[in-house]
C-alpha cells in the first residue's frame, strides 16, 4: 500500500507527517516507523507523526513514534509541525482559514492548543508543567515533593538536576560551558539512570542573560536532537525555579531559537517557534 507523506522540521528537528484521519489507528507500526525514520535506507527523521480523528470534543489526535520505535507522550516542537501540515490538509479539503487559527490536538500528555500566526509562527499552549517527583517520574525525592536541585550520580561525577514534566519527563542540569559537553557519551547514560523509571529527556543549560538560555538536549528515543520544544519550556520553568532566569525568555537551541513564557497568573507555559515543510512524497 502505498502512504503519502509530508517531512516537516522544527528548527531542525524533523518528523515524516501522516495524514491519518480516516482511522483512529496509526496506519504504520512502530517498526514501520522505525524503517522510515532510518536516515540512511529511509526517509529521514526523528519521528514519525499520524494526523489522527479527534478524541473527547478535540479537532484532531496526535501520535508520534520516535526513530526508535517508542512512544513519547508529546512533541512541542512536532506538535507545530502538525498544525502547519493540518492547515495544508484542511486548505486541500476548501477549508483554508486565515491565520491566527488554533487547532485543539488530543495527545497523551492531554489537550494541546497550537494557533499559527499571521508570521509563519506557531504558538503553543503547552499547560501547566508538573513539578512533584511522583509526575515526573522520579525517584530522586519522594513522589509528592518537588525535585529542584538534586544531586544526581552520572558517569562517575555528582550533578545537579531539576526535574520538570511538560506532559513528558524531562531533567535539566545547568553548567558553565554546553558546547563542549560530550553529549553523545552523557545522554544515554541521563536517559537509563535508574532515578527515571520511564527514562528521561535530559537538558544542558548554559545561562547567558535572565532573559537567555543556551540549551543542548537529548531526547528520550531519539538521542541528540537540534531542538525540542517540551525540554525548552521544562528548561525555562527550571530557569525560573532556580532563580536563573525570567518567566519569558529565548532559548537557543542548535536548530535556532524559541521564545518561552511561563506565565504567573495562568501557571501555563507558552512556546512560539517556526514550523517548515521541507518534501512531499508516496512510500510503499
Amino acid at each position: 500500500m502505498a502512504i503519502a507523506f509530508s517531512k516537516y522540521h522544527g528548527l531542525g528537528n524533523d518528523f515524516v507527517l501522516v495524514d491519518n484521519r480516516h482511522q483512529s489507528a496509526p496506519c504504520l507500526t512502530p517498526e514501520q516507523a522505525v524503517k522510515w525514520c532510518d536516515r540512511n535506507f529511509g526517509i529521514g527523521a526523528d519521528g514519525v507523526i499520524f494526523v489522527l480523528p479527534g478524541q473527547q470534543g478535540t479537532d484532531y489526535t496526535m501520535r508520534i513514534f520516535n526513530s526508535d520505535g517508542s512512544e513519547p507522550e508529546m512533541c512541542g516542537n512536532g506538535i507545530r509541525c502538525l498544525a502547519k501540515f493540518i492547515a495544508t490538509l484542511e486548505t486541500a479539503d476548501g477549508q483554508p482559514a486565515a491565520p491566527p487559527k488554533a487547532y485543539t490536538i488530543h495527545t497523551l500528555a492531554g489537550t494541546i492548543t497550537p494557533t499559527l500566526q499571521p508570521d509563519g509562527q506557531v504558538t503553543v499552549d503547552m499547560g501547566e508543567p508538573q513539578l512533584l517527583a511522583g509526575e515526573i517520574p522520579t525517584t530522586l525525592v519522594a513522589p509528592d515533593q518537588r525535585v529542584i536541585s538534586q544531586s544526581l550520580g552520572v558517569d562517575q561525577q555528582p550533578w545537579v538536576v531539576t526535574a520538570v514534566s511538560m506532559g513528558n519527563p524531562h531533567c535539566i542540569t545547568f553548567v558553565e560551558d554546553v558546547a563542549s559537553l560530550d553529549l553523545a557519551t552523557l545522554g544515554p547514560k541521563f536517559e537509563h539512570h535508574i532515578a527515571f523509571p520511564q527514562r528521561i529527556n535530559t537538558e544542558f543549560i548554559e545561562v547567558m542573560a535572565r532573559d537567555y538560555l543556551k540549551m543542548r538536549v537529548w531526547e528520550r528515543g531519539a538521542g541528540a536532537t537540534l531542538a525540542c520544544g517540551t525540554g525548552a519550556c521544562a528548561a525555562v520553568v527550571a530557569a525560573v525555579l532556580t532563580e536563573r532566569c525570567d518567566r519569558i525568555a529565548t532559548v537557543e537551541l542548535p536548530g535556532g531559537p524559541l521564545r518561552i513564557e511561563w506565565s504567573a497568573p495562568e501557571n501555563r507555559v507558552y512556546m512560539t517557534g517556526p514550523a517548515e515543510q521541507v518534501f512531499t512524497g508516496v512510500m510503499d
